[in-house]
Order: C-alpha cells, then structure tokens, then sequence
C-alpha cells in the first residue's frame, strides 16, 4: 500500500511537469510564430546607426479607435477584423499594432492588409471605429525589446527625440508606440518600437 503510494505521488509529479513543461513550450515558441506569419507594413531602410533607423513607408489604410482604455480599444479593433463589419468579413491581423496621440487622446490602429483599399474595405458596424489612410513618408525608428509598457516606452521615447535633436533632424508628429508581439511572447523576444515622422531630404 505504501509503495503504491509512493507510485502515484511520483506519477502526479510527472503529470505536473510535463504539463509545466507544455506550457512553457506553448508560451515561447507558439505567440512568437504566430506573430512572426503576420503581414508587416512595409518600409524601406534610408538610413541607419547604432541607435535608430530612419524608413520611408508609403500611405496604409488603418482601422482606429480612440481610447476608452487600452483593453476596450484593442477588444473594438480586434472585433472589426474579426467579421463585425458591414460584409461580416474576417480578416487578417497585421503588424504592428501603433497608438499615438491625437488632441489629448490616444488613439489605436491596426493597419489593414494591403488588398484592400477604399473601394473594397468593409465598413464598420461599431460607430466608434473609423477607416483612416495613415500617410506615408520618413519615420525615425528606435526599437527594443523588454514589457510593453508605458514606461519602457516613454524611456526610448525620450532617448530618441534627444539623438534627433541632436543631429538637427525635425520632429513632426507625436511619438507613435509600436508593439508586434503578443502579451505571451517572452519579454526579451518583443520587439518594440517608438516612432517619430520626421522631414529627411
């Protein structure tokens, strides 16, 4: 009887860590594949040193919303591309997903896949999302990894408006926070960016 005991407490202890073991595995290898088969708005490397890069993008449509709190926004926009649309279309999430501020408040956006544009993208049912042409032009570009927070951000943030400033390149919008990953994907494998629109000849 005793060693019967014995058996089964090694038996749930296996149990437990091999389910352990599964869960670790889903957390660092599922978020990040998932995120890594997203469409990425695309961009060309202009320019590039040891702290930031500068891209050039082309105009993108985007779905936005404006803060109700970061969750609700998130949960609207991802219920757009989730079929609650005029056409009750799904479509595809994309990276990344940006917020900046507009007049006092944060809005956020997720960019649309490039099929469409305003001729073939649904419109929303929610009144509280918009379809926006986010323009396109020259983006200073700082990224890094670690929680997507606002202090880590408001940290790169401000690392890079001083190396900006520094060399005399000027600032024309508000810092964007640009996130890829998911909320499980590992701190040290996020990738982060803060953004700033700049004027480049």
């Amino acid at each position: 009887m005793k060693n019967l005991k014995i058996l089964n407490i090694n038996y749930l202890k296996m149990k437990k860590f091999n389910l352990i073991k599964l869960i670790f595995l889903l957390y660092v290898f599922v978020p990040y594949h998932n995120v890594m088969s997203y469409e990425e708005a695309t961009y060309k490397v202009i320019k590039k040193n040891k702290v930031y890069e500068i891209r050039k993008y082309s105009d993108r449509l985007a779905v936005e919303t404006f803060e109700e709190g970061k969750n609700d926004n998130f949960r609207k926009l991802f219920n757009y591309i989730s079929g609650e649309n005029k056409t009750n279309e799904k479509i595809q999430m994309t990276t990344p997903v940006t917020q900046i501020n507009k007049n006092g408040k944060i809005s956020m956006q997720f960019y649309l896949p490039q099929k469409f544009n305003l001729d073939n993208v649904p419109d929303p049912t929610n009144k509280k999302i918009k379809i926006i042409n986010i323009e396109g032009g020259y983006f200073a570009v700082l990224i890094y990894s670690g929680r997507a927070s606002e202090n880590n951000f408001f940290k790169h943030k401000n690392i890079l408006k001083k190396e900006l400033e520094n060399e005399n390149i000027n600032i024309i919008s508000p810092a964007i926070r640009a996130t890829y990953d998911s909320p499980f994907t590992l701190p040290m494998n996020r990738r982060n960016e803060a953004m700033f629109k700049i004027s480049f000849d």
